[in-house]
């Protein structure tokens, strides 16, 4: 049997980082606003998607807590966030068939644990790696090559970023693999880059890895 390595992205794949940014804005307002927090959450929600700089807004109606300190508790929160549809499934299926599992993710070390302790599946994968952790960021080679071992046939990996994401992989001869965005990404797709950038494969959920 071929031995595949099996490699996810976290934030806008395994879950939805606009998930974990209620759950810090619900810290947040519940930290500041000692009566009337479900009224400030959803004030801060509206200004966020309206672009407005939240932050700025809470130290201007709050000055006793600094930007540095939400920022903190922004970053270092545990947060209270879901996998996305498919993903349990799915990684109970990949462990199931023995295949290796790993996961590659931009960002803080604390930030990044507590969504992956949140989630219940730190435990699931044979190496993670985190950028502040490693060194370095997507899409420098170095955090993908790191799962380079003898005995694996096929590396798959799977995101959501277009502009980071691929092009690693596919210099390695991964099969790189978009979670297309269904309305809930942060970040938006843009496809009309250099080929060298673009997946091999696009999903609209995740569940459709099972028929690959």
């Amino acid at each position: 049997m071929k031995v595949k390595y099996i490699i996810f992205d976290l934030d806008d794949t395994l879950m939805y980082e606009i998930d974990f940014l209620k759950s810090a804005y619900k810290e947040i307002s519940t930290l500041v606003e000692k009566e009337n927090q479900e009224e400030l959450y959803n004030l801060m929600l509206s200004k966020y998607q309206k672009g407005e700089n939240v932050f700025d807004f809470l130290i201007e109606n709050y000055p006793e807590f600094s930007k540095e300190l939400l920022l903190e508790v922004y970053r270092n929160h545990f947060p209270t966030i879901d996998l996305n549809e498919g993903a349990d499934n799915l990684l109970k299926e990949i462990k199931a068939k023995d295949y290796k599992l790993g996961l590659i993710t931009d960002g803080r070390s604390i930030t990044q644990r507590n969504k992956l302790k949140a989630l219940g599946i730190e435990d699931l994968f044979d190496k993670i790696i985190v950028s502040e952790e490693f060194g370095s960021t997507k899409p420098d080679e170095r955090n993908f090559k790191i799962f380079h071992e003898n005995d694996i046939d096929d590396y798959f990996y799977i995101a959501d970023n277009p502009k980071k994401d691929f092009v690693s992989p596919n210099k390695l001869g991964w099969t790189s693999i978009c979670l297309l965005d269904q309305g809930s990404n942060i970040h938006s797709q843009n496809f009309n880059i250099e080929e060298d950038y673009l997946p091999k494969i696009k999903i609209n959920s995740l569940s459709e890895l099972l028929k690959l």
